[in-house]
């Protein structure tokens, strides 16, 4: 006589079939080039310098709003420049009647962080590098615990409504600001 398989049984394998199927479709979080780099946000903090200017150099925090207040021009946009970019515009600012062909340049002294929870094992704030993955930021996190899956992640993008699942891979790119929540795997 054949043995029957029970009815949740074939239910559970069906299920878990398509939750596999499913993870393929998932999609994968890729930067362009220009998307790479570091881009300035509230609270970042900058050393500012002007050759020859030392009353205008100093350290200069991007405001909520995104901006810095700098000495003889005023409110700066910083929001979503480079470092450079940002250079360029306060060097045209001064050289519009305040300082004879002026030399900026900027640095960034800190970076803003980035966020990880979920199944790793130090979940919690860490500081910003460029070029940050998925697989960097949970190696600081000291590693997925033995619960997680690592084949899907779930990012907010500070800017963002809320969460989206994508395909982790090692190339899976972090931007400043992210929360990354590493989802428990299913059985």
């Amino acid at each position: 006589m054949p043995k029957l398989t029970p009815p949740f049984t074939i239910l559970f394998l069906s299920l878990a079939a398509s939750g596999c199927a499913a993870g393929g479709t998932l999609p994968e979080l890729t930067l362009s080039g220009a998307e790479t780099h570091y881009t300035l946000g509230a609270g970042d903090k900058l050393r500012i310098t002007v050759y020859g200017e030392d009353k205008l150099t100093g350290e200069y925090p991007v405001d909520g709003a995104g901006a810095i207040a700098f000495p003889l021009i005023g409110a700066v946009q910083a929001k979503g420049l480079t470092a450079s970019a940002l250079a360029d515009r306060v060097t045209a600012a001064l050289s519009k009647g305040y300082i004879d062909n002026p030399s900026v340049s900027i640095d960034v002294l800190n970076l803003r962080p980035y966020y990880i929870l979920g199944e790793v094992n130090k979940p919690g704030e860490f500081q910003f590098v460029e070029g940050l993955t998925v697989y960097s930021a949970v190696a600081k996190a000291e590693g997925f615990t033995y619960r997680a899956d690592d084949k899907r992640i779930y990012i907010r993008h500070k800017d963002g409504a809320g969460e989206i699942l994508y395909r982790l891979d090692g190339m899976t790119p972090i931007q400043p600001g992210d929360t990354i929540r590493v989802p428990e795997r299913r059985f």
